[in-house]
């Protein structure tokens, strides 16, 4: 680890990055941004495009953003489970 990052700095940048995706995901669903193709396929139309999520068969998502092939999450998938989450109550 260089010396001049800190565990904790690592920790904030982390937990940084997990609140701006969950604050843009639930602004996504707010603003009605996700909509169900069919089945386990969605469309959710972020700030810079419109991505495909799909279900995995593990019950995980997958995005076709550059965020989520770079990090392995993101926003779009984030909205989406937020979603289904919503409709299943």
């Amino acid at each position: 680890m260089p010396s001049h990052v800190s565990r904790h700095g690592m920790r904030r940048s982390r937990k940084s990055f997990h609140d701006r995706v969950l604050a843009k995901a639930r602004k996504l669903v707010r603003n009605g941004r996700v909509e169900r193709l069919d089945g386990e396929r969605f469309n959710v139309i972020g700030d810079h495009g419109t991505y495909n999520v799909v279900r995995t068969p593990k019950g995980g998502f997958s995005c076709t953003c550059p965020g989520f092939r770079d990090k392995g999450k993101c926003s779009h998938c984030t909205a989406v489970s937020i979603m289904l989450h919503q409709k299943s109550r």
